[in-house]
């Protein structure tokens, strides 16, 4: 086991946040698990120890289905925090088997892959469209003008939520996602506390409408959801559920979006080689993704004590995998560092593993795949008009704007 205390890794430091790769490189050769004191956690780096911790059942998202606070050794967040951690308490993604097992079946049932098909051309379309607007501009911001549009409004058709009522969708989706970084501050917190307490409300009247009147929506789909047990989601839980599809629904694939086109600026080969062959777009995709990851760090409470390369981490710890580094991980790529839109072997797991993968990943594919197509398509020019300031954030990793030009 390495100490984290001599070196670059540091999710505060802006240099850091600008580029963590050459930081996750020496945290791979220090060794499999690394103690990092500022946030009391365990750092995973390395690929196939991450891969395997997503699946290992000694480990979870949450702790409280076996332990309270107290026996776990772990403070109870305040009570002014709560909003928050009732609405994401009770979403998917941090529950556990048996009720993360039963919410996930129920939801399945109004999200198939055969749904997620139906989606396509109503995708490609929208794609087509935001890009034209675009062009027809000559250039603007790719985050503000295709990147975010595109999936929020997807998903949010798919939900059901009417177009007049999605402009507070992405800044609550924001600032909830605020209390994922490391170490949140109470202004974090209080922003996340107000956008929990907002969206719930809008959404209990949308449920409450639903159920009245149902539609042919995911929120309605989720409504009838049953099994032969007769198992519903309770209403807590479909608006947990429905926010976790919302945020989790888009964040990934806005900062994909942009994270990925700065990446295809600043390595104009591949980009050229993009534009020569459209049918590299899957690859594409899925190379991007690992380049520059979405999510750079998941969490996981260790429930039942674990060995690590022997270092034994007890119960009550934290363990932080890095997604970013293990996707960077030479013993699983060849030439990581390099960006190859022609990569065929890659196993990322930007997407996570096990019984927490994201359900949302076949719609994000498609989604990331329509909006480079139609700017490939429609905008051969795009070029970078400025330089793009990283967002301070750590975890979720995005930028603040990609400012392009055409023509």
């Amino acid at each position: 086991m390495a100490a984290a205390d001599d070196f670059a890794f540091d999710p505060w430091d802006p240099t850091f946040v600008s580029d963590p790769y050459p930081a996750y490189a020496e945290l791979r050769e220090r060794g499999r698990v690394t103690y990092y004191e500022p946030t009391d956690q365990w750092l995973v780096p390395r690929h196939a120890d991450v891969s395997a911790l997503l699946r290992d059942r000694r480990l979870g998202r949450t702790y409280q289905h076996r332990f309270t606070h107290e026996d776990f050794g772990r403070t109870a967040p305040p009570p002014e925090h709560e909003p928050f951690h009732t609405l994401n308490d009770h979403g998917m993604l941090d529950l556990e088997p048996p009720d993360h097992t039963r919410i996930r079946r129920l939801v399945s049932k109004a999200f198939t892959p055969r749904t997620v098909e139906q989606l396509k051309p109503y995708v490609s379309q929208l794609a087509a469209e935001l890009v034209d607007g675009l062009v027809a501009k000559g250039g603007g911001d790719l985050l503000t003008d295709v990147a975010e549009p595109l999936p929020v409004a997807v998903i949010a058709e798919m939900l059901g939520i009417p177009e007049s009522d999605r402009a507070p969708l992405r800044p609550w989706s924001a600032d909830i996602c605020g209390m994922y970084e490391l170490s949140p501050s109470e202004d974090t917190a209080a922003k996340a506390v107000r956008a929990s307490d907002e969206f719930s409300s809008y959404l209990r009247e949308l449920i409450a409408a639903r159920r009245k009147n149902p539609g042919d929506d995911l929120i309605s789909g989720m409504i009838a959801a049953h099994d032969e047990d007769d198992d519903r989601l309770t209403e807590q839980e479909l608006i947990s559920t429905a926010v976790l599809l919302l945020n989790a629904g888009h964040e990934a694939t806005v900062n994909s979006t942009v994270n990925g086109w700065w990446a295809l600026f600043r390595n104009p080969e591949q980009l050229a080689a993009l534009r020569a062959d459209h049918s590299l777009i899957p690859t594409a995709v899925e190379e991007l993704m690992r380049y520059d990851t979405p999510l750079q760090l998941f969490e996981r409470w260790v429930l039942d004590e674990i060995e690590i390369d022997g270092t034994t981490i007890p119960r009550g710890a934290e363990i932080a995998m890095l997604f970013g580094s293990a996707n960077h991980d030479p013993a699983v790529f060849t030439d990581p560092e390099r960006l190859d839109v022609t990569r065929a072997d890659n196993p990322h797991i930007s997407f996570s593993a096990g019984i927490h993968y994201c359900i949302g990943a076949p719609l994000a594919r498609i989604e990331l795949a329509a909006s480079m197509g139609a700017l490939l398509e429609k905008a051969p020019t795009l070029r970078l008009a400025a330089e793009p300031e990283r967002k301070p954030n750590f975890v979720i990793r995005g930028l603040e704007g990609l400012s392009v030009e055409v023509g």
